[in-house]
């Protein structure tokens, strides 16, 4: 990335703003804006998050909003209610508490002398959703959003349940806001009340998997907030990107197809990151194009950014099985618009461990599988964030559990753009079970690598907010959709669609062990195919090469500690993945402070004991400087019988060397067709 010192405008920062909403609660603000504004007022961005501002999202900050602000825009970046120096408690993620509290902010920021009352908002992940979330509000000043990484359905695409399956993920970002909710403020920006505000957000805090788990299917919990539900309640222009390695791949063409404003898509091969800090590469100028963007909406710049493709996309060339990339090779292609004229549905039936080709008649033949717990292990996270290294690895392993499908050995290149879908005539033995049907690009050596997946509770098949049993031995179809996709078969390959009955860790396994009958003659994959011969003369201006502003200085304390891995032991028969995510202490220069942040969780099983899974996320959080030293220990582990979830999480806080609050917590949570 190239650092830019010199800036069309120069700027101020503010540290520290209060900011009062309507209850009288005030969250805490830092804001970038040129200097002129005193006199001349500007536009304003918003990226409201609970990442806490003054040290663990700072780096990342120090990156983006000088740089915004520097070419004409005051820029703020709020932490929630009870997150970093903001007073309250943060119970929850997407409340409407949270969202009124984003309108109160905006209605703050457009009447400030600096502010000309105009506002956007931006964000990746978190952010993204409160910008979509907030802009269905229609906030008056709020005039354009940039959003990376985001869903608009929080019941099915999100971290939480996938084709009505729980996912792994659910537990993991659970552990994460346990502990960023029960973080403290920094006594040298809220003084001796840090205390007082840190053991409110301890007192008040808890496990928010137990609410997730709650609720198992779609209900007015997940509908609150999910802009699916109404489309046109956003009336504002959107700019929206996403990654292909990132659990979030989905939303960006969905918004596309059912918005009804000015709006621009931009998906590359990323994971869960900004698309200029974009891993797996390459990376693009992004805040070029956001600043663009901003130019154009927010002070009537003739600059064409809506010129070009609504969608503009990364073509992934075939790869060897890697559970990283630096970079992935491939191009940019563009769509005028989505659902894209150039891609076609081309449906493949399947037959008795073949995929046939296109238009081939197959006769009625019953396949079974009953998979072990094993397969999944080399799944990868429904998110992968790139560190440390979450992408699946080679599906052969996998595919030893599975009902296997093969292509023919490709004669031609074969693009696709788009979700794939595998209609299913099917029957199994048990009331609850899942399907997961995963697309791998098998190399003539046999490798194969995973192109895309989907999820299913057959409780599911007809919707997600009443899911029904099923009648162990009767005949159903089914339809599961994979994510979606921009992927290179190139000639000798074979394509692979293989289907298996649990996908542990990364889907919780169903209550029994299912066998699964598969029937050809009505099976089939349908995979939108791009075609080879489209003219990719449309793909819109070439991107600059990324660059933000120089970040704040920091010093390396004590070395990170990232891993990755699966074990098992062929005595006792258990299976285990563990991932320790741990970015060691770090110094922040500027203000004294060292941070320390390690995650850890824990997945396993015993042989194929479907009621002995269980999951672990524990996470130690610090911070410390001369006259302050505070620690906070969350764990939450998570495990099932046939009927119900079995929930204990712990908490323990520290000042200094005494622990000062400690609390367990103990639930019971009754199995939902799940």
């Amino acid at each position: 990335m190239r650092f830019v010192t010199n800036l069309p405008c120069e700027t101020k920062e503010e540290e520290h703003v209060w900011i009062p909403v309507s209850d009288g609660t005030r969250l805490s603000a830092r804001i970038w804006r040129p200097t002129s504004s005193d006199g001349e007022p500007v536009p304003a961005v918003l990226e409201y998050i609970p990442y806490r501002k003054r040290d663990l999202s700072s780096v990342r900050d120090s990156l983006h909003h000088p740089y915004i602000a520097g070419h004409g825009y005051a820029c703020l970046r709020v932490d929630l209610r009870g997150t970093g120096e903001s007073e309250g408690v943060l119970a929850d993620e997407y409340l409407e508490q949270e969202q009124s509290d984003a309108e109160d902010v905006l209605a703050w920021i457009a009447e400030q002398p600096w502010c000309n009352g105009r506002t956007g908002m931006m964000g990746i992940s978190w952010g993204a959703f409160s910008a979509l979330q907030v802009a269905a509000r229609r906030p008056p000043s709020l005039q354009a959003i940039v959003i990376a990484s985001f869903t608009d359905d929080r019941y099915a695409d999100d971290m939480h349940y996938m084709g009505g399956c729980l996912l792994s993920d659910n537990l993991a970002e659970a552990g994460t806001m346990f502990a960023y909710a029960t973080c403290p403020p920094d006594p040298a920006l809220v003084g001796t009340r840090w205390r007082e505000m840190w053991h409110e957000r301890l007192e008040n805090s808890g496990p928010w998997v137990a609410e997730w788990l709650r609720h198992q299917r779609r209900d007015d919990y997940w509908r609150h907030a999910s802009v699916c539900e109404n489309y046109q309640d956003v009336r504002c222009p959107v700019l929206a990107s996403s990654g292909w390695a990132d659990g979030y791949s989905n939303a960006v063409t969905r918004l596309l197809e059912h918005l009804d404003v000015p709006r621009k898509g931009l998906i590359g091969p990323w994971s869960h990151k900004f698309p200029h800090l974009g891993e797996p590469g390459p990376a693009i100028g992004y805040l070029q194009e956001v600043v663009r963007w901003w130019d154009h909406w927010l002070k009537n710049a003739d600059n064409s950014v809506m010129d070009g493709p609504m969608l503009q996309t990364w073509m992934q060339e075939s790869v060897p099985p890697s559970t990283s990339y630096e970079e992935r090779p491939g191009r940019w292609v563009g769509e005028p618009a989505w659902p894209s004229p150039h891609v076609k549905q081309v449906s493949r039936p399947l037959s008795k461990h073949r995929m046939g080709a296109p238009g081939d008649t197959v006769d009625e033949a019953e396949m079974t599988v009953q998979s072990p717990l094993s397969v999944g292990q080399f799944a990868g996270k429904w998110a992968s964030y790139n560190a440390p290294p979450d992408l699946p690895y080679d599906q052969r392993e996998e595919d030893g559990g599975s009902l296997v499908f093969d292509s023919d050995v490709l004669t031609e290149r074969v693009e696709i753009l788009g979700s794939p879908t595998v209609e299913l005539d099917l029957a199994v033995s048990e009331p609850v079970a899942m399907v997961a049907a995963r697309l791998s690009d098998v190399a003539p050596d046999g490798r194969a690598t995973r192109v895309s997946y989907g999820l299913l509770n057959l409780t599911h098949r007809d919707g997600r907010d009443e899911p029904e049993a099923l009648v162990p031995g009767r005949r159903y179809r089914a339809s599961v959709q994979l994510n979606g996709v921009a992927q290179v078969f190139p000639p000798g390959h074979r394509m692979r669609l293989s289907l298996s009955t649990s996908y542990w860790p990364l889907a919780w396994p169903p209550p029994k062990p299912v066998l699964l009958s598969v029937y050809s003659g009505s099976s089939t994959l349908t995979l939108p195919v791009r075609p080879v011969a489209e003219s990719d003369e449309n793909n819109g201006r070439p991107f600059g090469e990324p660059e933000g502003a120089e970040p704040i200085p920091t010093t390396r304390v004590t070395p990170p500690d990232q891993r990755w891995t699966v074990s098992r032991d062929l005595i006792g028969y258990n299976s285990a993945l563990e991932i320790v995510k741990d970015a060691g202490t770090v110094h922040f220069d500027g203000i004294d402070l060292d941070v320390g942040r390690r995650a850890y969780e824990r997945y396993d099983s015993v042989a194929d004991d479907f009621a002995s899974v269980r999951g672990e996320s524990t996470w130690t959080m610090t911070f410390s400087r001369a006259d302050w030293d505070v620690r906070t220990v969350t764990s939450t582990v998570l495990r099932s019988t046939e009927t119900e979830f079995l929930l204990h999480a712990t908490l323990d806080g520290y000042d200094g060397s005494q622990r000062v609050f400690s609390r367990n917590w103990n639930e019971t949570i009754p199995r939902d067709h799940v």
